[in-house]
């Protein structure tokens, strides 16, 4: 916790810290569209059996040459529940009868269908193509789509976690870090090169390597050990956090992707909607700060968290027809979405331990990253309802916020150095709880 006394005296928040928001700002801006590309790159065109009469320009006859594109879609491809033409069933032969009807059945027996055997016709008004007309994965396959997105985002958990070591040797540099581990004369030089952006000259005068082991003294003698995986679930608070951080990462990222890579199937205008994000995310994101800094890490988020699980679930009970409602209810969606990510890793970092802190992402890390990759697969669960998926993501994100509660509040509090700076918070916020209770208990 004395770290915060030797960052006071370099510039706590000068142009260092400021130059460091603003190039994670722009990477955060060239790699985060990438999960949004699945709603272009897999959007679902609306499509229809590929039938002969229509589609084959090598048939013709004098029956064909007076009737409407229309009347051959009516003669060749039966109708749904909602009156439109089915997409992965055709008429075995075309019912000309049908023509004369004025859209009802009037016969006995039902016509006879079958599959799309001879491929599907798709709507390229919007995609040319995409990865759904290219390997046809629609009707009976459209179960592969959601299992693609499984692999891509695997693919990244994988990536990270083999690849998580060269992270950790940018990490690594923090002034913070080369202290803890012992690194007193690179933490100084760390400090001294801060100072000096910030534009404190004089700072070479007042830190010393007297001064580091001075303020640092409590946490060096803590840190002496090292640190492993397992020092993570070696002790009951930290133990918990780590537990509870990890269940809310699953859980609010499994939402937030599922939500993300999810918009095509909400049927709205996937172009106007990303344009809505892109303007209306800075400054959700800017409210959410506020927020997070005068509510507290706590009820900010269980706020947040649930006006996203509430968006999730009321777009299932707007008609198709209300457009306007629909494009809403997602925008705020997604809005929320990145609000409640941001949020939750903001205090994730203020929980966890500066020895141990880069490990200690990286489980939780994985945590989120699994939820993430599992995320695509409910979708299959759209064979049995629409709106079955979707409740599932409100209803997680919901669970997310109140798992947040169970966790400590870190607003105007130190950042923990060591793991036993975490145990005595939580020894503290006992005794505190039990002085409470016995003050109570001896007023009268």
């Amino acid at each position: 916790m004395a770290f915060q006394d030797l960052l006071n005296q370099v510039g706590s928040l000068g142009r260092f810290q400021i130059l460091q928001m603003t190039f994670i700002l722009i990477f955060n801006i060239i790699i985060y569209p990438h999960s949004l590309l699945e709603n272009f790159t897999a959007a679902i065109p609306n499509h229809r059996c590929w039938v002969p009469i229509l589609d084959n320009d090598t048939v013709s006859g004098n029956d064909n040459r007076n009737l409407s594109q229309d009347d051959l879609l009516r003669v060749s491809i039966p109708l749904d529940s909602d009156l439109r033409p089915e997409k992965c069933r055709r008429f075995v032969q075309p019912q000309w009868h049908l023509l004369h009807l004025n859209g009802t059945f009037s016969s006995v027996t039902e016509p006879d269908t079958e599959p799309c055997v001879d491929g599907w016709v798709y709507d390229q008004s919007t995609f040319l193509s995409t990865i759904i007309t290219e390997w046809d994965l629609v009707c009976e396959s459209q179960s592969l789509d959601s299992i693609a997105k499984f692999l891509f985002l695997t693919g990244m958990l994988v990536g990270n976690i083999l690849y998580g070591s060269l992270a950790d040797r940018w990490l690594s540099e923090s002034a913070r870090w080369l202290i803890m581990t012992n690194k007193l004369q690179k933490g100084l030089k760390e400090l001294i090169k801060v100072a000096h952006i910030n534009g404190m000259k004089n700072s070479t005068d007042v830190l010393t390597i007297e001064v580091v082991r001075t303020i640092m003294k409590e946490e060096l003698e803590a840190s002496q050990t090292k640190s492993s995986l397992w020092d993570l679930f070696r002790t009951p608070n930290l133990r918990k956090r780590i537990c509870l951080l990890s269940l809310v990462r699953f859980v609010v990222w499994l939402s937030v992707v599922g939500l993300l890579i999810n918009f095509q199937h909400l049927r709205i205008n996937v172009f106007l909607l990303q344009c809505l994000l892109g303007i209306i995310t800075i400054p959700a994101n800017l409210v959410g700060i506020f927020l997070v800094n005068h509510l507290g890490r706590r009820i900010s988020q269980l706020f947040i968290i649930s006006l996203f699980g509430i968006s999730i679930l009321a777009i299932i009970f707007v008609p198709q027809e209300m457009q306007i409602l629909r494009m809403v209810l997602a925008t705020f969606g997604g809005v929320f979405s990145f609000v409640s990510a941001s949020s939750a890793l903001v205090h994730a970092n203020e929980l966890l331990p500066t020895i141990i802190r880069a490990t200690a992402l990286g489980v939780i890390g994985i945590a989120g990253g699994t939820g993430a990759a599992l995320s695509p697969l409910f979708m299959i669960l759209r064979t049995y309802s629409d709106s079955l998926p979707w409740i599932i993501y409100g209803v997680l994100s919901f669970l997310g916020g109140l798992i947040v509660l169970l966790l400590p509040e870190t607003k105007n509090q130190p950042l923990p150095d060591s793991i036993q700076d975490v145990e005595n918070e939580g020894r503290a916020s006992r005794q505190g709880k039990q002085n409470d209770t016995l003050i109570k208990v001896t007023r009268f």
